[in-house]
């Protein structure tokens, strides 16, 4: 018999275990034992739970999920105390491309939460729901989870469309203000209704780019999004692989539906409807969504909307500059 071969009796199928097997199992056995007193009891009850449930998903069990009606676990951040900053990230990113803004609001005594949308970051990558319907009653499941009250929301890109949409269907009580920055509301798409909106065809041609290879499209997108084709503004590399770290997280089935939904929804009667102080904060240089057609109309559709633009920022300017917009947001937030 070859060395370290030997047998000592049988496992539960009657195959002999190894003699350095069983040495190991005894091994480990008696280093974890004395660890489990320093377990947490709800640590414990946990495991408990899954050994108990094996089918029972584990995202369940994990605080910085919900789970909503249809069976999405939405991820999110709830950091700090105080007054709540509710953050809406926009396409195809996820809540990371808040780090500036939670980190700034968390150091001033706020409580700072921001979600995942679904199909995006660590959230579920559902077969449905891509919608802004849908999308905005995540956040309202969300919020009543979390019982947000007196709750600033603000939201950049398709996370000012949902943001919006949240605020004038599900806020009412919940909801002190909203800020919109860089945010496709009234509506993207040219229609009758819209004659000065951007053709169905540039994003038709999006959804073609990303079916074809989504990778090098996310590579290629940054560089608009955040101005680094503009002269004497280099690509910061770093910014740029975030945002491919972010957008690769996502599903390629949901940020293809995505494009509709940021693209086509039409949220004219949302910004009517919506009765809480509103800022409406834009690049006047943003290459993603147009100023002319989106803050310069969506502010005179709000009833307490104020307008602020941007001179020469781009669509990513909570990145590119967020000593700005950090300042100019806590400053509405105090008034």
């Amino acid at each position: 018999m070859p060395p370290h071969s030997a047998t000592r009796g049988a496992g539960p199928t009657g195959a002999a275990q190894p003699i350095d097997l069983v040495r190991r199992q005894l091994l480990a056995a008696s280093l974890v034992a004395p660890l489990l007193p320093l377990v947490s009891t709800s640590a414990r009850a946990a495991v408990h739970r899954r050994a108990s449930n094996p089918a029972e998903p584990a995202e369940n069990h994990a605080m910085n999920h919900i789970t909503t009606q249809d069976g999405t676990n939405l991820f999110y951040k709830d950091w700090g105390s105080g007054q709540p900053i509710v953050f809406h990230h926009g396409w195809p990113l996820s809540s990371d491309d808040w780090d500036a803004q939670l980190l700034f609001f968390l150091d001033k005594g706020y409580r700072v939460i921001a979600h995942d949308r679904r199909g995006h970051g660590r959230s579920s990558q559902s077969s449905g729901g891509h919608d802004m319907d849908t999308y905005a009653a995540d956040v309202a499941a969300l919020a009543a989870h979390l019982d947000l009250r007196d709750a600033i929301h603000i939201g950049h890109s398709t996370g000012g469309g949902e943001a919006t949409r949240y605020v004038a269907r599900h806020g009412a009580g919940r909801v002190a203000k909203l800020v919109l920055i860089g945010a496709v509301p009234p509506q993207m798409v040219q229609s009758p209704t819209n004659p000065g909106g951007l053709p169905l065809a540039l994003f038709d041609d999006l959804r073609r780019q990303l079916a074809a290879n989504r990778a090098g499209f996310y590579r290629d997108f940054p560089i608009a999004f955040y101005g680094y084709n503009r002269d004497g503004n280099p690509p910061d590399e770093a910014i740029r692989q975030n945002w491919w770290r972010q957008a690769m997280m996502g599903a390629a089935n949901a940020h293809h539906a995505c494009i509709k939904a940021f693209s086509e929804t039409d949220f004219s009667d949302d910004l009517r409807h919506i009765d809480v102080p509103t800022l409406v904060m834009h690049g006047d240089d943003d290459q993603i969504v147009p100023v002319t057609d989106s803050a310069l109309l969506s502010s005179k559709l709000l009833r307490k909307g104020t307008l602020k633009i941007y001179p020469g920022f781009p669509h990513g300017m909570c990145t590119t500059h967020a000593d700005t917009i950090n300042r100019d947001l806590l400053a509405y937030i105090r008034t």
